[in-house]
């Protein structure tokens, strides 16, 4: 039973990821969160900028009144992906007092662990989480973890494609990361 269970769980997690890709909730809210990627030079790159964009239409469309961009600095690099992110929602006509900055996180764990000390003072029960589709399930389940009732949607016009090979690295990687957090295996 036990050998059941290990080889179906792969299977069934990797489902879930897949089903929550391919389903996008977009919900009133009392906050955006945009989850970071990477930038260059104060630059937001392409997967960033396709889940800024998107974030960028929920605001406009009145989804939710502030948006929170997460990320820190890699080592080297000059500015956060959260300033690159403010910086660029702004350019857009965001207001500055609407965009947050959760700006020291390394990863999707840190990043809502981040997060949460940003909007619980707040008194922010809901998100309304961007970002690729195969990242949403697990960060739907970290929002969740932080004490947040959570809905996702997926950035429109990322180059990672709907049915690509990447998507499907992506994928499979997040199915063994969710399964490696779940046993409480760290990297």
């Amino acid at each position: 039973m036990i050998a059941l269970v290990i080889l179906v769980a792969p299977f069934l997690v990797f489902a879930a990821v897949f089903k929550q890709a391919r389903t996008s909730e977009a919900h009133l809210t009392d906050v955006i969160v945009v989850l970071g990627a990477a930038q260059y030079n104060g630059v937001p790159s392409q997967v960033f900028r396709a889940r800024l964009d998107t974030a960028y239409d929920l605001y406009r469309q009145g989804y939710a009144p502030l948006i929170v961009v997460t990320g820190g600095r890699m080592l080297g690099d000059q500015f956060t992906e959260a300033e690159a992110g403010k910086t660029y929602l702004v350019d857009r006509g965001v207001p500055a007092d609407a965009v947050l900055m959760e700006n020291v996180s390394s990863n999707t764990a840190a990043s809502f662990a981040g997060v949460e000390k940003i909007l619980k003072p707040r008194g922010v029960e809901s998100l309304l989480v961007v970002s690729d589709g195969f990242h949403l399930y697990r960060s739907k389940m970290l929002a969740r973890d932080a004490g947040f009732t959570a809905y996702g949607y997926a950035a429109t016009d990322s180059p990672i494609r709907e049915g690509s090979g990447t998507e499907l690295r992506y994928m499979v990687r997040e199915t063994f990361g969710i399964l490696a957090w779940k046993l409480h295996i760290r990297r």
